[in-house]
């Protein structure tokens, strides 16, 4: 399930990072790897606030449907 379907207060364990290589090496430098615990901690406008290893970082919908848990 994509990470944008997770909902809010929500944690789930990364399964896998789709997208282009460029987009997946982003998602990487994020803190967005494998088996990384990814919690949702809210939902704006489709927009998400996540937090992935003691940070919060918001993603937009598009990149969060590239993150499957």
């Amino acid at each position: 399930m994509p990470l944008a379907m997770v909902g809010t207060g929500e944690s789930r364990s990364i399964r896998r990072i789709g997208g282009s290589p460029a987009v997946r090496a982003h998602l990487e430098n994020l803190g967005f790897v494998e088996g990384e615990i990814v919690r949702v901690v809210s939902d704006i406008s489709g927009n998400l606030i996540v937090q992935v290893k003691d940070a919060r970082i918001a993603i937009s919908r598009e990149l969060a449907m590239k993150i499957l848990v």
